[in-house]
Formats: structure tokens, C-alpha cells, sequence
């Protein structure tokens, strides 16, 4: 609150103004007691105004910041946001900003929660893993969207970043998911549920949530690659172009060779040549980046625009001869 004028000392001292005999000196009286009234008024509208909120309405910033937290995950980029619109997946692959926001790293957003019948497994044994999405009305999601050719897509990993598995499990008519799974070794695994919902609107909302699951026994977890750009799968060898960079897309272009030889009869999988999951070492937050329509023969690119600095693990499927092949990547971004 600004400073009370200072009183002068002096106060009753100075002459009095002679009176007018037509009442001008009672006018300007009143005129300035009204502007006094006026200011005096107007500040304390100030103050309550400014108190409650900003001229358009809007509430007061709290402390601390000015911005309030809300509940929703931070996805994108099929790597898919509880509450947000599903992505364009048209001829030029994502949108601008392609990857610069992480799915998975909750059970639930926006209202809606993965709900996993049992998240505990042995080690190499096939068990038959079932979950739901409860809606906010707390029963389970029925209506879903076909995207890339599945209503919905469960990533695998375990924590260490080894172990990847990409799922397509069914769903019952009662909205149970199920797939039989294996965990090959113990430790902590973390599944991602990769859906675009219809909400009771029929608005799409397009949403990536993920679980832990647990695998009993002596956990010795793996020390991460080092970052190159090439990898070997089932006699395939996979390069990689392109830089991936905090708050900016850059294009990532896969190319598969055979003996030494490109590859240039890819076949499309899941309605695409080629799908790249990228999860972030430490939290294992989530990226699932479709590929852009616009490619030369036997290479796949993508857009993407890495969330923040650190060490990555990307994943890149692609059909040869009906055969599913995956070659894994550590990235290292600045």
C-alpha cells in the first residue's frame, strides 16, 4: 500500500480564502472533496480488485511461482496425454513438436487409470496379463480408436532398459485387456498402455499410462550401451541419421542393410514401415513416434524433439518377409 501523504506541521495556519459572493469558493470546495472522494474510493476498488484477481476475471497467482499444477501426464506424440486431442498422423508423420513431451510416467490422468489385475510375474513363466481403464465414472473404457491398426499398443521394458517387447493385446466385451506375457528375468519391468479413447462426448482423447510390474528373484541390472549409430539384429544391421535436439524437431532417418546391401523391400507393419519407441534412463518416460509418409526406399524417418538432456534407449521395428525385427539404439542428447 503506497505512503499517507505527510501532515504538515502548520496545519490551521494558512489564510482562509475570502468568500465569494457567488458561491464559486463553496463550488471548488465541493469539487475538490469530491476528486479527494474519488481517489480515495478508486484506490480501495484498486486494491480489491487486485486482490482477487486480474481484470479479465481470472484468479490471483499463487505464491510461490503463479502457476498452479494440474493433474494431467505431460504426453504427446502418441507418447499420448490424458485430456488432449489425438495427434495427426497424415502425410508428414507428427506434429511440429513431435517428442517434446514425455507419456507413462503416471497410472492415471485426466481422470481416467490403468487399472492391472496383478503386477506380479515369475521370471520366465507365461502369465496371463490383464488391466482396464477406469473412466471417470469409475467402470471401465469400452470404446477405443483404431490407430495403426490396433486399439491398443503395450510396451514393455524392464527398468534397466533391456527387454523391450511391443504388444497388442484384445479386449473383452466387458473392457478387459489381455495378453499373455513373459518376463524373462527379474527386476522391475514397466508396462505402457498406448490408447486413444472415446470419451462419453465422442470426443478422442489420446493417452499413454504406465504400471510397474514386479519379477521376484536377484536382481543384476544391466549397464546401458554406449551410444552408436548402428545396431545388429537377426543378421540386419540398422543405421541411424540426425541429431536429436532439446526443444527442437530434427528428422531421424533409420536405414536397414543386409549383408552390406540396403534393404529396400520394407514392409509396412501396423499401417507404417517402421515405429520408434524412445524411453528416457532414470524415469523411463515414454515417446512413441510414427514415421513420416515421405521416404526414399528403404529408409524410415522420423521427427522428433528430444524432452530434455540425458540418455536414451530407442527402439525401431520393421518388417522384413512378415518378419517383426527390432534394433535398439542408446542416444545420448546434450
Amino acid at each position: 500500500m503506497p505512503e499517507a501523504p505527510a501532515r504538515t506541521k502548520t496545519r490551521g495556519t494558512a489564510p482562509r480564502p475570502a468568500p465569494s459572493s457567488d458561491g464559486s469558493g463553496l463550488r471548488l470546495g465541493l469539487f475538490v472533496a469530491g476528486l479527494v472522494f474519488a481517489l480515495i474510493g478508486g484506490f480501495g476498488l484498486g486494491k480489491l480488485t487486485s486482490d482477487s484477481g486480474g481484470s479479465d476475471g481470472s484468479a490471483a497467482a499463487p505464491p510461490g511461482g503463479g502457476m498452479s499444477m494440474g493433474t494431467a501426464d505431460t504426453n504427446a506424440n502418441h507418447a499420448h496425454a490424458p485430456g488432449t486431442a489425438e495427434h495427426d498422423h497424415g502425410s508428414s508423420g507428427m506434429t511440429a513438436t513431435a517428442g517434446a513431451d514425455l507419456g507413462g510416467l503416471s497410472l492415471s490422468g485426466s481422470g481416467y487409470t490403468l487399472v492391472p489385475a496383478t503386477t506380479e510375474f515369475a521370471a520366465g513363466k507365461a502369465t496371463d496379463f490383464r488391466f482396464h481403464v477406469q473412466g471417470p465414472d469409475k467402470q471401465p473404457v469400452k470404446q477405443f480408436e483404431v490407430v495403426h491398426e490396433k486399439q491398443l499398443h503395450l510396451i514393455v521394458a524392464r527398468r534397466d532398459l533391456s527387454g523391450y517387447q511391443h504388444l497388442h493385446p484384445t479386449m473383452a466385451a466387458d473392457g478387459t485387456w489381455s495378453i499373455p506375457l513373459t518376463l524373462g528375468t527379474p527386476g522391475l519391468w514397466r508396462a505402457f498402455a498406448d490408447f486413444t479413447l472415446v470419451d462419453s462426448a465422442g470426443a478422442q482423447i489420446a493417452a499413454t499410462l504406465g504400471t510397474d510390474l514386479v519379477v521376484a528373484g536377484d536382481y543384476a541390472p544391466r549397464a546401458l550401451p554406449a551410444a552408436a549409430r548402428e545396431a545388429s539384429t537377426a543378421g540386419f544391421t540398422v543405421t541411424y541419421e540426425g541429431t536429436p535436439t532439446v526443444g527442437a524437431t530434427q528428422p531421424l532417418q533409420f536405414r536397414v542393410f543386409r549383408d552390406g546391401n540396403p534393404v529396400t523391400d520394407l514392409q509396412p507393419y501396423l499401417g507404417a514401415y517402421g515405429h520408434l519407441v524412445v524411453l528416457r534412463q532414470g524415469d523411463l518416460g515414454y515417446l512413441h513416434v510414427h514415421p513420416d509418409e515421405q521416404r526414399v526406399p528403404g529408409t524410415v524417418k522420423f521427427w522428433l524433439a528430444a524432452p530434455s538432456p540425458g540418455s536414451y534407449r530407442a527402439f525401431f521395428d520393421f518388417q522384413v518377409a512378415g518378419q517383426v525385427h527390432t534394433a535398439e539404439f542408446t542416444v545420448t542428447v546434450a
